[in-house]
């Protein structure tokens, strides 16, 4: 576990006049550290890269970590790395962002839609179950799930794993919502990080803007397997390798003289630029120690949430809790009795927008997505429609005070006096 740096934010900052649903927090130590990769000879992949990878690995306890440009290239290396392709299936959630599934189409292989939990948003064994059968009888072979660690929670992934066993999948964690998120432990102590890869093959993490860390632009694959974190680093850099070793094309890679040749480099497959920058990994790295101080604000904003939100319950009412996890609050997201309260979801967003409060909806079920559509037809998952018709993700980010979150609770509360009526 990499060391806290001390973070100059007061605990409770004062109230913003307008609130999104997420933002990054940048200070100094941040800004020094990329000035000084700006100042030195490296831009791209340098120093910098290896030193946040490290660091990574180290802060969540994985053999190996392999930076790249986003998350959206970490789910799609990592479908390479596996060998995915034409007749293969990736299961993934309904529930979540686009990316999860596109990988799967991104490699030739088929997305394979799995229900949820409808009060907590997270797949669970039974519904990767399901989802394979259905995907067998239509001639497609399931050979790998993604569970999705959604709004910040773990799923139940040693459940999960011993089904995958019996479906002899390989496990691969989107973790894009869910740096820093853990399995409780009675003694206190960390226990079951996630990105460890205790029950998977690789867990994916995403450095956007909204996330807890920021890159900038990133992502990353954590794996204890030095095959796999090889296969990653090559699908990285164009499918190119440097080892020459690893092929045995000895007119390109040894002179006469049996030693490598200093000009030498191989593409053994097909594959892509998504390298990271020296600049995004600075401040990835700066950014990874404060982590624990980001986690620790956004579960303290979480539990002055769900303070103000009581006297509303059961009509707003928060995403379940699973025991036993330690939640990284990524997302804080709503469920909204919208036909009780007497308004409607567009209607109440735009009565927030109205006011300079964001809030967004995480997210529409991707099998409802025209292109998945119009690929698999209709496709019936009702604790993924459940939980979408009720969902509303309210503002949750470091700096976010007691006086904004009063705020926001007091307009949802107006809704219940005037159904959203001026």
């Amino acid at each position: 576990m990499t060391a806290t740096a001390p973070v100059r934010l007061q605990d409770v900052a004062p109230p913003l006049d307008i609130l999104p649903y997420g933002r990054p927090f940048i200070d100094d130590d941040d800004i020094a550290a990329v000035c000084a990769v700006l100042r030195s000879q490296w831009l791209t992949t340098g120093p910098a890269v290896e030193a946040f990878e490290a660091a990574l690995a180290a802060e969540v306890g994985a053999a190996d970590a392999v930076a790249c440009a986003s998350g959206t290239a970490a789910l799609h290396l990592a479908c390479l790395a596996l060998g995915l392709g034409p007749g293969d299936g990736l299961i993934v959630p309904a529930i979540t962002f686009a990316a999860t599934a596109n990988c799967a189409r991104f490699v030739g292989a088929e997305a394979i839609f799995a229900d949820v939990d409808p009060e907590t948003g997270l797949m669970e064994a039974e519904h990767v179950a399901a989802a394979a059968g259905r995907a067998i009888r239509a001639g497609i072979r399931p050979r790998a799930v993604a569970p999705v660690h959604f709004a910040g929670q773990l799923v139940d992934l040693q459940g999960l794993r011993a089904q995958a066993a019996d479906l002899d999948l390989a496990v691969v964690e989107d973790a894009c919502h869910a740096l820093g998120a853990a399995v409780d432990s009675e003694d206190g102590a960390v226990r079951g990080r996630v990105g460890a890869c205790d029950d998977s093959v690789m867990t994916v993490f995403s450095f956007h803007p909204v996330k807890s860390v920021t890159m900038g632009e990133g992502g990353a694959v954590t794996t204890n397997d030095p095959a796999l974190a090889r296969r990653l680093r090559d699908f990285r850099g164009h499918g190119i390798t440097r080892n020459p070793a690893a092929f045995a094309d000895t007119a390109a890679s040894r002179g006469a003289d049996g030693r490598a040749n200093p000009w030498y480099y191989e593409m053994a497959d097909i594959g892509f630029n998504y390298r990271a920058s020296d600049i995004a990994c600075a401040l990835g790295r700066s950014q990874l120690d404060k982590l624990a101080h980001f986690v620790a604000s956004r579960r303290a904003i979480a539990r002055r949430y769900e303070s103000a939100l009581a006297p509303l319950a059961p009509l707003f009412r928060p995403l379940a809790r699973c025991s036993g996890r330690a939640h990284a609050w990524h997302l804080y997201v709503v469920r909204i009795d919208f036909a009780a309260i007497g308004c409607d979801r567009a209607t109440l967003m735009r009565s927030l927008a109205a006011v300079g409060i964001g809030s967004q909806v995480h997210y529409i079920p991707l099998h409802r997505q025209p292109y998945y559509r119009r690929r698999y037809g209709e496709v019936f998952l009702p604790g993924a429609e459940q939980y979408y018709s009720r969902c509303l993700s309210l503002p949750l980010f470091v700096g976010l005070g007691d006086g904004d979150i009063q705020r926001i609770v007091r307009v949802l509360a107006d809704t219940l006096a005037t159904g959203c009526r001026p």
